[in-house]
């Protein structure tokens, strides 16, 4: 199996509706275990999570959510103990767990964006280019073409163009929020992780996240992790209702919102525990 994870990316418009092309970003989760120690967290997890979409995981806390997300980019690796003891996950057929698959590569082909926004104490372009000087690239016109870009994909350009040199720590929640996201797109990743990137901030802000994440959706595959069902069901194609660390129900967002096919998906949805 090739040391690389995925193939360099082709132009967006060759892959949206064709799920054969081999850099269709899609991840399949099958029948998968997971342990912290002896403690079970996730349990037989099996479906897949369509490509060019935003899929969103809600339940209670503690019921496995998290979990889940960090095991797509072996973030749980850190974590004494915590392994997956049987199934596969696969990003466009290839295991990720797989001994021939270098983590740090699946790291910046699988970006993520944190609950806390957390710029680095740098300036703003260089929070931006941070990764693509981490990659080796050092031609300044390079790098300024892809901190546009990125500024301008996470809607944040026309806010900080006028002053790329000021630190990132003096930009409100929202903006640092934003920037974060430009910082991880910067690098072309193929799928974009979320865990609770609004739950710090405010409506405005978080609304502001909101439309940047159902844009990006056009670019990357996105999973993003939310308490709220009202964010669920805005930003979301697909929802995925996990609890006790099983999953109980997986399907179109609208769909599961209006019409559950089970009654716990419905007393969830609809406040009646959680």
């Amino acid at each position: 199996m090739s040391q690389e994870l995925l193939a360099e990316p082709a132009p967006i418009e060759a892959l949206r509706g064709d799920p054969g092309h081999p850099t269709y970003t899609s991840i399949e989760v099958s029948k998968v275990d997971f342990h912290y120690g002896d403690s079970h967290a996730l349990k037989n997890i099996d479906f897949n999570i369509p490509a060019h979409a935003v899929t969103a995981f809600i339940g209670p806390s503690g019921c496995g959510k998290s979990t889940l997300l960090r095991c797509i980019n072996r973030m749980n690796d850190e974590i004494p103990g915590a392994r997956v003891t049987s199934g596969r996950i696969s990003i466009d057929g290839i295991d990720i767990n797989d001994r021939s698959v270098d983590v740090v590569k699946l790291r910046r082909d699988v970006g993520m964006v944190f609950q806390k926004s957390n710029p680095f104490p740098r300036s703003i372009y260089e929070n931006v280019a941070y990764g693509l000087r981490l990659a080796g690239e050092r031609r300044k016109s390079v790098l300024d073409q892809a901190v546009e870009e990125a500024l301008r994909s996470s809607a944040l350009w026309d806010e900080v163009k006028d002053r790329l040199q000021e630190s990132g720590m003096g930009l409100s929640g929202g903006q640092q929020q934003r920037l974060c996201i430009a910082r991880t797109i910067a690098v072309k990743p193929r799928l974009i992780l979320m865990d609770e990137p609004c739950s710090a901030l405010d409506p405005i802000a978080t609304a502001k996240v909101e439309d940047l994440i159902w844009e990006l959706r056009k670019e990357f595959t996105i999973v993003i992790v939310t308490h709220s069902m009202a964010q669920a069901s805005r930003v979301s194609d697909m929802t995925a209702f996990f609890y006790m660390g099983e999953l109980v129900e997986f399907g179109d967002t609208m769909q599961m919102f209006n019409n559950p096919s089970l009654k716990k998906t419905e007393d969830y949805i609809s406040g009646r525990f959680g």
